[in-house]
């Protein structure tokens, strides 16, 4: 039986167990959300990798994506980088590599980590074809199925799929016009292929295949968006939304079929459609967890869309997503470097923070009260601890303050904690006398 067979027996697993501890609620709560499907746990064969759980009602969460995508790039690099975003605490990890040793790449990953780890196989599929055939356009549906099973057998925790990417969808997008037609790396070269070979796409045509796999292994499927908006001004088109029903009829299937399931969003999104997009997608998709891509509520932030991408995140959780897929400073410009995937995971746990405040998350709101108190007692050492980056917000403090016992250089000796702060309590003294 799959974990989400079990739930619906009844049965409490040891990873609900586990993830229920983390997230502060009981274990049971988190069985029925997977028996409704509204929460997925990722987990592993690995041993060493501990389960994450996604969903309604819980923490939202945060996944950094690395991978070699230059033929520069080395498995070190990427693993200075993992630990990078270990540090910033990231919930989860996606290696996404396209090129050199994607094997050992994966392998050294899955056996060092200790949170779960996603992959997109077509990547890999389309990296083999171009070695064994000469280009990715020769590859095989065996081909892509063969990479999808060997990932699953190692040990990753969900797999990413454009499963709802299918020719009618891409000829809507061909006839409505888009300013950015694609910019989805597996699903632009997915439909190349299809155009291509002339033929459906075979994780839609041959989806039955997609579940046995994923049953076989119990990992989770994640449905990835070949439509999604390259840019605010295609947000909500027709391509995307009819991929986006699709998808709601494929999480059924999945679900049916005893395989849990997410679904990837965008993206490119302004904020008068953030709310729109999240609703629509938990409506479609049966409250499936929504796994987002910022959002980036302008096109304009670049260099800075980490900070684009928080804002837009913020308001993608308060509107119930669940995961939020970090945007780091370097997006649409470049490879990330170490510190940029630091930044991008910072500004992906701020983003989700406040976004679980709006949502009424009693932990998240108890978290920025403590802070509140800290704050109002000058405990800097306190404020410091419960920072969502201790490290940095402790750097900054102790380079710029004179006193660390008492206020900071902001205010100074006009520091309105210590001036009305002082004379409230006295307030209340003699009010309580």
């Amino acid at each position: 039986m799959t974990i989400l067979e079990k739930a619906r027996a009844g049965e409490v697993t040891a990873e609900m167990i586990v993830v229920a501890e983390k997230e502060g609620i009981s274990p049971e709560l988190i069985r029925q959300g997977v028996a409704a499907g509204e929460i997925v746990i990722l987990k592993s064969t690995r041993p060493n990798i501990k389960p994450v759980a996604v969903g309604k009602g819980l923490y939202t969460k945060v996944s950094a994506s690395v991978g070699m995508y230059e033929e520069s790039d080395t498995i070190d690099g990427e693993l200075a980088k993992i630990a990078a975003a270990v540090k910033a605490k990231t919930d989860t990890l996606m290696d996404l590599s396209v090129r050199g040793p994607i094997d050992a790449m994966r392998e050294k990953v899955l056996s060092t980590v200790d949170r779960p780890v996603g992959t997109l196989p077509l990547y890999q599929t389309l990296a083999v074809a171009q070695e064994k055939y000469g280009t990715a356009l020769d590859m095989t549906a065996d081909d892509m199925f063969e990479i999808m099973e060997k990932q699953a057998a190692e040990g990753v925790s969900f797999l990413a799929l454009h499963c709802g990417t299918t020719m009618d969808v891409v000829n809507r997008a061909k006839e409505e016009g888009r300013i950015d037609p694609l910019v989805s790396y597996g699903g632009s070269h997915l439909i190349g292929w299809m155009i291509h070979n002339q033929c459906e796409n075979p994780f839609f045509t041959q989806y039955d295949r997609v579940l046995e796999i994923c049953r076989k292994y119990d990992v989770v499927l994640s449905f990835a968006d070949g439509m999604r908006p390259g840019c605010i001004a295609d947000s909500l088109d027709g391509a995307q939304v009819q991929e986006l029903v699709i998808l709601g009829g494929l999480v059924k299937k999945a679900r049916k079929a005893g395989v849990q399931v997410m679904v990837k969003g965008p993206g490119h999104v302004p904020l008068d459609r953030i709310q729109t997009t999240v609703e629509l997608q938990k409506s479609l998709c049966g409250g499936a967890p929504y796994f987002v891509f910022g959002c980036l509520p302008t096109d304009s932030g670049v260099g800075m869309d980490h900070v684009t991408g928080a804002i837009g995140g913020a308001i993608a959780s308060y509107y119930g997503a669940d995961f939020l897929c970090y945007v780091t400073p370097a997006e649409h410009i470049g490879m990330p470097n170490v510190e940029d995937v630091y930044l991008g995971v910072m500004a992906s746990r701020i983003a989700a923070h406040a976004g679980d405040i709006g949502k009424g998350h009693p932990n998240a709101i108890a978290w920025d009260e403590e802070m509140s108190v800290a704050r109002r007692k000058l405990d800097w050492n306190r404020q410091m601890e419960l920072a969502i980056d201790p490290e940095t917000a402790t750097k900054t403090w102790k380079a710029r303050s004179t006193d660390f016992s008492s206020e900071c250089t902001m205010c100074g000796d006009f520091c309105a904690m210590k001036v009305i702060g002082h004379y409230l309590r006295e307030e209340n003294k003699e009010a309580r006398n």
